[in-house]
């Protein structure tokens, strides 16, 4: 596997633009922080989540980057959609009985404005907590402050399952 990632790395720094090769190292970065923080996941690591727990307000910001833009040069709205679920999953991991997790049952978002500028900012806030579900409200903005869309949430709590 090593030599064949040293090849690919290769390849990509020879033949690749200075665009390629800033989406590589944003990549690679967010490998190497997923390695240093020993994560059991690359999302987060990959989109350089920063969170933010306070008083039941659950914030993940990230900062915007090329790689993450679709062809309008915009956020990509399934990183909107990652990022939303992501947050509105953390509020709801954190009220959780003990030998519970959780799943998304259904996801539902409303795109207010396009995803620009420096960063994308969400927050979320359980609406309700039931003994099989939870309801979540999630809202996304960009670091201009404008609101780029606004999410509901339902997941499933689960039994966690033994590995």
């Amino acid at each position: 596997m090593k030599e064949k990632l040293r090849q690919l790395l290769e390849e990509c720094m020879e033949n690749g633009s200075e665009n390629d090769l800033n989406a590589l190292a944003y990549l690679l970065e967010g490998v190497q922080e997923k390695i240093k923080q020993k994560r059991d996941t690359f999302i987060g690591s990959l989109l350089h989540m920063e969170r933010k727990i306070e008083n039941n307000s659950y914030e993940i910001t990230i900062p915007l980057h090329p790689v993450l833009n679709n062809n309008l040069n915009i956020i990509h709205g399934g990183i909107t959609a990652t990022l939303l679920d992501s947050v509105m999953g953390s509020a709801v991991y954190d009220h959780l009985p003990l030998g519970s997790s959780a799943v998304t049952n259904q996801l539902n978002i409303h795109y207010i404005a396009p995803g620009i500028g420096d960063s994308i900012r969400c927050r979320a806030e359980i609406i309700h907590k039931g003994s099989k579900t939870v309801v979540v409200s999630g809202e996304a903005y960009r670091s201009d402050g404008k609101k780029i869309a606004h999410a509901t949430a339902t997941f499933f709590i689960i039994p966690v399952q033994e590995s």
